[in-house]
């Protein structure tokens, strides 16, 4: 049973695109959306309103990691295919799509009391005496991270001990193989097309009711990961048409780099996706049974 991956930038419609597929085939839906495993915040993660599994699995207080997802996406997919069903895995965090569709290479979990030692000496010594002794120990992270990245230089350092990179020699995240038969495919949307579906979208967040949902997200505890939502901050603290231009101003920034992921994912098809969801639904059904049926030659 072959499992289709469906990748794209923000606003490409993958959502809708994968919803028809499974429509179209026995299929089920799983979510490879960073921000879509919180419940709390469907309008402002335009969470899919059909059934897919791995959406608002976590409060917004939990501390999502690629590691735990990477567990639960396999399990889902393992499940979809026993049934005798196809997985389509969908979303544009793109190491999360590659972590449901592979193994990923994870740097180690940090030792006991790491994190808060290489804390302590990045605030005692300063951002960039930090960075200095990063750049001694790993040069190539140093080279990657800035020195007022607090987080990332902690991070770094923290690696750096235990004999790991925060960035490997050799980038492996797309150099593996699929843990099962795989179509990945990437939706093309012409630039002007997708600023134009950004801008639309994210006004129809506000209309929906965005604001009263981010006011009552954010009257209870969040984690670090959740409140990287894109457009939280924005909603929260600006007035309407203002965060409105600064969402979709961050919406296009982020779309830009999932189009550079796309040029990364080795075999992946590109898919016109200017045109109605059912017409590219009807594409990638018969890309999918085509490899199927290569598959098993």
């Amino acid at each position: 049973m072959i499992v289709i991956g469906i990748f794209g930038p923000t606003a490409s419609g993958k959502s809708p695109v994968a919803e028809e597929i499974a429509r179209r085939i026995p299929a089920e839906l799983v979510s490879a959306d960073a921000m879509q495993v919180y419940r709390g915040l469907p309008i402002l993660t335009n969470q899919s309103t059909q059934a897919t599994r791995l959406v608002g699995m976590w409060s917004l207080e939990h501390e999502a990691s690629v590691g735990e997802y990477a567990g639960l996406a396999h399990a889902a997919i393992d499940e979809i295919r026993a049934a005798g069903r196809t997985p389509v895995v969908v979303g544009g965090t793109g190491l999360y799509l590659r972590a449901a569709l592979g193994e990923l290479e994870l740097p180690p979990a940090p030792e006991a009391g790491a994190r808060a030692r290489w804390a302590r000496f990045y605030d005692e010594t300063g951002a960039d005496r930090a960075h200095e002794h990063l750049r001694a120990v790993d040069p190539r992270a140093a080279a990657a991270v800035h020195a007022n990245d607090r987080r990332r230089v902690v991070r770094a350092l923290e690696l750096a001990e235990m004999g790991a990179s925060l960035a490997p020699a050799e980038d492996r995240l797309w150099a593996e193989a699929t843990r099962h038969p795989t179509l990945v495919v990437g939706l093309d949307v012409p630039k002007l097309v997708l600023e134009r579906r950004i801008e639309e979208r994210t006004r129809a967040m506000f209309a929906a009711g965005v604001e009263d949902e981010v006011r009552l997200a954010l009257a209870g505890p969040l984690s670090a990961t959740a409140r990287k939502t894109l457009g939280l901050d924005e909603v929260a603290s600006l007035p309407r048409d203002e965060a409105v231009a600064a969402i979709a101003a961050r919406s296009r920034r982020y779309a830009a780099y999932q189009r550079k992921w796309m040029r990364r994912v080795p075999g992946l098809v590109l898919v016109a996706a200017d045109r109605p969801p059912e017409e590219v639904a009807d594409d990638i059904v018969s890309l999918a049974r085509t490899r199927e049926r290569l598959s098993r030659r």
